[in-house]
């Protein structure tokens, strides 16, 4: 639309569209001085909801600037008081105008009101949302307060919200600055669990912690190390949770971490990290539910208790995926030969046969190819081939016996269809990295693409020492940057 037509149709607006013309250009351009302008020039101040979030939204964009910062704090307060008192009976806030606000409130340095005003979103039946309470305890965290940020954490688990790294990484840096040791510690774990590369602020926190002479005091002079070793274990590789190991000046320095896992600083080896017993014991439950829900119970509590007394593999194989890779050509069948190709090689890694799960349809037609059958019956009689029933998904029975086995899974499944959705496990993408092994065939030779050797999550070891990774661009592993902490003279467990 050129300039004249803009102009026409501007002509044609009544003076309330006119207002909200001129209003959304200074939202886009964050002219703070023009907004104010617009109201104090309006014959009727009284605004919309809309209208009152487009100007508070304005102001909490002025904070950043110091020129405008009073300002903006000066006359969004005035605003969302003015229409509050005018509008008493009536007035209901939207979650944007507590956020616009909750702001303002904490450029003024007033945390609690910042704080009541995320709480009372239950008090206008409004969903809650993380951004809503991050004021207060930026607030909090930044003026050094930390049992009142600590408050306002709690309020948040308590309405179902999960804490992001800027949140967790202030609660961090006031424990830090607190000398709460034992709360750093805490923090450093949620960091680990919430997110898997840190950016370069939380770093600089975590640094300035371990540069610390109270980090230099704080630890266990002699520990269990059997005890250390189980919680790892239990854990799931990574992390043991038991507080802080050994004592002494800590030595901070970049690193990367080679293909082997190995830190090229400190030469400690990294661990591809596993979810924890607890979480493996849910993740199979909620698999077993789901496919008694869908599958003959019958069937399904059938095959959870032959996994029961069959428990010695290290590996399940999804048959069908492995079978009928690249077979869609005119002479595509289902090759037994890359299925064979594939048992063999898990056998020659581990010396122990994988378990195959294959539907008993395609079982029984395998056995009626006179040239296969015996392999086939081979199989059957090592009792390493497990055909699922008629009728039945093939799926829900490998990724179980996987889970439940605590094995690899062979497959170039994606498992992002349906059936894994109705998972919708926060860890099963950390499964997936942990346990599965993908394949490629190139002119019938067979590549295994094991798990990684190493995951790229912070990590604690077992004699106290922590590795970070970094947040970043480069995509080549070996290219990644991490802190590498570890206490002077400290020997590797």
């Amino acid at each position: 639309m050129n300039s004249e037509n803009k102009k026409k149709k501007r002509q044609k607006l009544n003076p309330e569209a006119e207002f909200r013309f001129t209003l959304d250009h200074c939202s886009k351009t964050k002219d703070l001085s023009a907004a104010i302008s617009l109201y104090e020039s309006s014959p009727n101040p009284t605004l919309s909801l809309n209208n009152l979030n487009s100007l508070l939204y304005i102001c909490s964009n002025s904070l950043s600037n110091l020129e405008t910062r009073e300002l903006a704090i000066e006359f969004g307060f005035k605003l969302f008081d003015l229409h509050k008192s005018k509008n008493s009976s009536i007035f209901k806030p939207n979650e944007a105008t507590l956020t616009a606000v909750a702001r303002l409130a904490s450029a003024k340095g007033d945390g609690d009101y910042a704080f009541e005003l995320s709480k009372s979103v239950k008090k206008y039946a409004l969903a809650p949302k993380l951004r809503t309470y991050g004021p207060a305890l930026f607030c909090f965290s930044d003026n050094g307060m930390a049992d009142k940020a600590y408050e306002v954490e709690e309020h948040i688990k308590s309405v179902g919200l999960q804490l992001e790294e800027p949140e967790l990484a202030a609660l961090l840096k006031v424990s830090a600055e607190s000398g709460r040791e034992k709360k750093v510690y805490e923090y450093l774990h949620k960091l680990r669990a919430a997110v898997r590369g840190v950016n370069g602020s939380t770093a600089e926190i975590i640094e300035s912690w371990f540069n610390g002479e109270k980090a230099a005091m704080v630890g266990l002079v002699n520990w269990d190390e059997d005890e250390v070793k189980e919680a790892i274990l239990t854990n799931g590789g990574g992390w043991h949770g038991l507080g802080w190991l050994g004592t002494g000046k800590w030595i901070i320095q970049r690193s990367s971490v080679a293909s082997d896992g190995r830190c090229c600083a400190c030469d400690q080896q990294l661990t591809c990290v596993d979810i924890d017993r607890a979480e493996t014991e849910k993740f199979a439950q909620s698999v077993a539910s789901l496919a008694m829900e869908r599958e003959v119970q019958s069937n399904f509590k059938e095959f959870q208790d032959w996994i029961q007394q069959n428990s010695e593999y290290e590996a399940v194989v999804d048959g069908a995926n492995i079978g009928l890779y690249q077979q869609n050509f005119a002479e595509g069948g289902f090759s037994v030969s890359q299925l064979e190709a594939v048992v063999k090689e898990l056998y020659n890694k581990s010396k122990r046969w994988p378990l195959i799960v294959l539907h008993n349809k395609r079982v029984r037609a395998l056995l009626e190819n006179s040239s296969i059958r015996e392999l086939v019956q081979d199989w059957i009689d090592k009792r390493i081939l497990y055909g699922t029933p008629y009728g039945s998904n093939d799926d829900w029975y490998w990724l179980y016996a996987a889970v439940k086995l605590k094995c690899l899974l062979v497959t170039n499944d994606e498992m992002r269809d349906h059936i894994f959705e109705l998972i919708g496990s926060s860890f099963f993408l950390r499964w997936k990295e942990r346990h599965q092994v993908k394949y490629t065939f190139i002119k019938n030779n067979l590549t295994l693409l094991m798990p990684p050797s190493y995951s790229f999550v912070m990590q604690e070891s077992g004699n106290g020492s922590w590795h970070v990774p970094l947040s970043g661009e480069a995509s080549d592993e070996s290219l990644k940057s991490w802190l590498c902490i570890t206490r002077q003279g400290i020997s590797e467990n």
